[in-house]
């Protein structure tokens, strides 16, 4: 058939679309929005790429698994400053983009240039002013010189505000809290390497006017033998302590805990040693003479004296060259205990950004999609066509390769958590989506992919940025089998990726046929209408099968089958709901609108199921996360907008066909039609 130029509708649409992709633009924006002015630091010289590559790569145990340190400098930056990256001007006036391992190395090394840098992200001005400290607007990023002054103000403030019960807290009071353990955390950084860049003062040493003399604290630890037995000895003959040695001790003791928390970066040197150490357990066993290899302890904290002394402010050839002669240390240690196979594979997964690229795949998918759905089936709509396929199908590999890197990584299946769960839902629909356009060829399926995609990324991001935690890091150990991780979760997680693919393809119908872009093709309907019944058959297999496997593990951890958990009631509401609408579609009693309604609600279902369950605060399946809970109820009215506006629609279609049977004329197919007749 000749084909009709639905103009009203198909420019309504793009104008949609263009709303859609200007939204998602704005919240990509938040996502890592600078806030404030960018802080001028002239005295900032960046590291060189050789040097980072190296200390990123360093070995760190963190969160229960050993890492490469940049890692565990993503996750410190982001829960302090709210993004993976930050902006500064220096020396030239020029924007120098700071990434999270260069932030960690300006803390540890340039302690004195890193409390300019704009550090804490600071969501409310009225945390700060309560502790009197000057603001600089409501939303901003303020560093630590900023916020010294009212730093014990602050302590007070949480100290106060952890009296109060967690549901009675305000956001300030929560905020003034997470401020306060913040501090405490960048100032562990700051610190941890005092103990090799002061040593110990030697009191009693000063001779002809000049100060007392210093040492390594490396050296100290030499002499650990020395100076307990010669305290034991004191004790035994009940003489008091030298006011000499309890003076070098308390340094000794005070540097210790400077560096005690943190970085757990060196490696044991015996292999019954499961934990790793800081700088500061080394010393505090050296000098209780707890050590199991007192020696290698000892080289370990004076290559690090070396290292932390060879900082120039404009060259970092010398610091590189003792940062090579640490990195070999550990890496060599680390190796011999099978520790470090997959540092290198998660130093490159975070350096690739493999979900930043994904996200701006489906984003200019998205703008293509625009294109193609305003210039119809022209020329120029069929190359803006071929180009959202090509975009959203690289934006789908992009997050396969992302997620395999992750199984490569942890070593266990892809979802185990619920961060896992999000981006594996994304390549799941994205690519569910692609193959329903194969298999239709209506460009509707592939409209859809990479809006789909770009709104699970975006989810996956925010969620991310709000936790401000290591996903990868090991599960409980409830949940740690690979066996159940790889069939019951594996398949509750490709069930919802059904049931919101079914969304999906139904949103596709209301807005085709409610704005008239099907030009009349009943094929065209036919066709999403099958692949809808498809996605719910689906939905509903897989659905049923997870549950039952649920209920198995479920027996074999806790001892019971069923224990009406919410996240179990919301798995069994999928099944009974997408059963329902079988029975109903086989019985006749819902039609085409009908079914996509349906489907549309099953959104709804498996997104209280597999999100809206957390924020109940309940039950063995509940993640713990609050934040959140606005985004869930603008999902949910979304859902129900395009529901009322096709039920609109269906009455108008109905109310057309009555009264065109009744006049005897052909009812116009679609609203477009309608609205090109009237004129």
């Amino acid at each position: 058939m000749s084909e009709k130029k639905p103009t009203v509708g198909r420019w309504i649409a793009a104008g949609l679309a263009f709303g859609a992709v200007v939204l998602v633009l704005l919240q990509v924006a938040k996502d890592n929005r600078p806030k404030g002015e960018v802080r001028e630091i002239p005295a900032y010289v960046p590291w060189s790429d050789e040097t980072v590559r190296l200390f990123e790569t360093l070995p760190v145990q963190e969160g229960g698994r050993i890492k490469p340190l940049s890692s565990q400098a993503g996750f410190t930056m982001m829960s302090l400053h709210q993004a993976r990256s930050m902006e500064i001007k220096g020396k030239s006036g020029k924007n120098i983009t700071i990434s999270p391992t260069e932030w960690m190395m300006d803390s540890i090394f340039r302690p004195k240039l890193a409390v300019d840098l704009p550090t804490f992200g600071i969501d409310n001005s009225e945390i700060l002013s309560n502790a009197g400290i000057k603001i600089r607007g409501k939303r901003d990023r303020y560093s630590y010189a900023d916020i010294e002054k009212g730093r014990e103000k602050i302590i007070e403030l949480a100290l106060s505000y952890e009296k109060i019960a967690d549901e009675k807290r305000d956001p300030v009071q929560k905020q003034t809290i997470t401020l306060a353990y913040n501090i405490r955390n960048y100032e562990a950084i700051l610190g941890y390497m005092s103990f090799a860049r002061s040593g110990v003062t030697l009191a009693g040493t000063a001779v002809d006017g000049k100060p007392d003399r210093r040492a390594d604290i490396s050296d100290i630890m030499l002499t650990a033998p020395v100076i307990k037995r010669k305290l034991a000895e004191d004790q035994q003959a009940g003489l008091p302590m030298n006011p000499q040695m309890q003076n070098l001790l308390q340094q000794v003791v005070d540097l210790a805990n400077f560096s005690k928390f943190g970085l757990f970066m060196v490696p044991p040197s015996e292999r019954s040693q499961t934990t790793w150490n800081t700088a500061g357990n080394l010393i505090w066993t050296v000098m209780q003479q707890e050590a199991g290899d007192s020696k290698t302890a000892i080289e370990d904290i004076k290559a690090i004296e070396k290292l932390v002394r060879a900082v120039e402010p404009d060259d970092d050839k010398a610091f590189r060259k003792e940062l090579s002669a640490v990195h070999d240390r550990f890496v060599k240690r680390a190796e011999e205990r099978g520790q470090y196979k997959r540092i290198g594979l998660e130093a490159h997964y975070y350096r690739a950004d493999w979900f930043y690229w994904t996200m701006v795949c489906f984003v200019l998918g998205m703008v293509c999609a625009l294109v193609m759905w305003a210039t119809g089936r022209s020329t120029g709509g069929k190359i803006f066509a071929g180009l959202t396929g090509l975009l959203t199908t690289t934006g789908g590999v992009l997050c396969t390769i992302a997620i395999v890197e992750r199984c490569l990584i942890m070593r266990r299946p892809p979802v185990g958590n619920l961060y896992d769960t999000i981006i594996f839902i994304c390549a799941v629909v994205v690519f569910l989506c692609l193959i329903t356009e194969l298999m239709t060829k209506r460009r509707f399926a592939l409209g859809l992919a990479p809006i789909a995609g770009t709104l699970l990324i975006i989810l996956s991001r925010r969620y991310e940025l709000g936790e401000g935690k290591d996903h990868m890091d090991p599960l409980v150990a409830v949940l740690d089998s690979k066996f159940w991780l790889a069939t019951h979760v594996i398949t509750i997680a490709l069930g919802y990726c059904g049931g919101l693919a079914s969304a999906v393809l139904s949103s596709a119908y209301v807005l085709m046929r409610g704005l008239g872009l099907d030009n009349g093709e009943k094929d065209m309907r036919r066709s999403l209408t099958r692949a809808v019944y498809g996605m719910i058959c689906l939905t509903l297999f897989l659905s049923l099968v997870g549950t039952v496997l649920g209920g198995i593990w479920a027996n074999y951890s806790w001892g019971r089958f069923w224990g009406w958990d919410p996240k179990e009631n919301g798995a069994l509401m999928i099944v009974l709901w997408t059963l329902a609408i079988l029975h109903a579609r086989l019985g006749g009693y819902i039609k085409e609108w009908g079914l996509h309604f349906a489907s549309l609600f099953t959104a709804c279902v498996v997104v209280f199921s597999w999100w809206h369950v957390n924020f109940l605060g309940v039950g063995l399946h509940n993640y713990g996360f609050t934040a959140g809970k606005g985004s869930i109820w603008v999902f949910y009215l979304v859902v129900v907008a395009v529901m009322i506006f096709g039920a609109v629609m269906m009455f108008i279609d109905r109310h057309q066909k009555q009264a065109s049977a009744t006049t005897g004329r052909k009812a116009p197919e679609t609203s477009d039609e309608v609205s090109l007749e009237s004129r």
